[in-house]
């Protein structure tokens, strides 16, 4: 690959012998170099096509420090086989400019925080932020800095965007606080915390978590529907979860504009009933 121009030490433009055009990640790789002269491949670390439709604007890169580069390529070494995910070029950029935001954050003493640190989020997506920790603290240990907790909980929510095969950010957190207030609907109904470490709640969490990616993405349910008459068998075998239902029915009305069909309300009691009943016999 042939130097063409530097956007810092750390990141460069280059060419391939067919003329494609690239952009390099990799520390010192574009260090010292002149127009034409070839590349130490061995230093890239990261690399998308300039021109793919999906890739930032990469006059952009000249604005994100070579340490914050330096520091997303390391972390993204660190997270991908612990949440078993190959990160894109889009989702790459996010996470620099994220980083490097962080950074100047630390640096200036200035701590974001709107609420987002809350205990649903941990709860809520356990693997993602025990990762989000350990990045924060790779990151710590690199720049001898100090995070607030908010910084772990806005990773949490960058590494499961980057699980959601392309869900926005914004989707990500609108799933957290929505699933958060059927929680508390729930809890506020039976009288009772739910066990968050349990496998009973884990599968109720999965369930609402597929539901609403299902609603955001306006896809459908490929599946026969149920039988009709289950929602009325519902309601007499299992009248407090029904209940539940249908006050969680009327929340993500209120709060979502999404209306439970028949085959929803089945199988959300069903999950309630078993994160319920199978709590209190235990």
């Amino acid at each position: 690959m042939n130097y063409i121009r530097n956007f810092n030490n750390n990141a460069a433009l280059v060419s391939d012998r067919e003329g494609v055009e690239w952009v390099v990640v990799g520390k010192g790789v574009g260090f010292g170099k002149k127009q034409g002269e070839e590349i130490d491949e061995t230093l890239v670390e990261h690399k998308f096509v300039a021109a793919d439709k999906n890739s930032p604007e990469i006059e952009e890169f000249k604005d994100i420090k070579p340490q914050a580069l330096q520091l997303t390529t390391e972390v993204v070494k660190l997270i991908e086989p612990l949440l078993g995910i190959t990160y894109n070029d889009y989702q790459y950029f996010t996470l620099a400019d994220h980083i490097d935001f962080s950074l100047k954050r630390a640096r200036d003493g200035i701590e974001i925080d709107n609420g987002t640190v809350r205990w649903e989020v941990r709860k809520l997506f356990a693997r993602e932020f025990t990762v989000a920790q350990k990045a924060v603290e790779l990151v710590r240990k690199r720049t001898n800095m100090t995070f607030p907790d908010s910084e772990v909980v806005f990773l949490t929510y960058h590494f499961v965007n980057a699980e959601s095969d392309g869900s926005k950010l914004q989707e990500t957190i609108k799933i957290s606080r929505l699933i958060a207030g059927i929680v508390e609907i729930v809890q506020y109904q039976y009288h009772l915390t739910l066990d968050t470490e349990s496998f009973n709640y884990n599968r109720f969490i999965t369930h609402l978590r597929a539901m609403m990616v299902q609603q955001l993405s306006k896809s459908q349910d490929s599946g026969e529907e149920l039988d009709p008459s289950l929602l009325e068998l519902m309601r007499i075998k299992y009248p407090l979860a029904f209940a539940t239902v249908e006050r969680i029915d009327a929340f993500l009305q209120e709060k979502a504009g999404w209306k439970l069909g028949p085959d929803g309300k089945v199988y959300m009691t069903l999950h309630i009933w078993r994160v319920t009943h199978r709590q209190k016999i235990e």
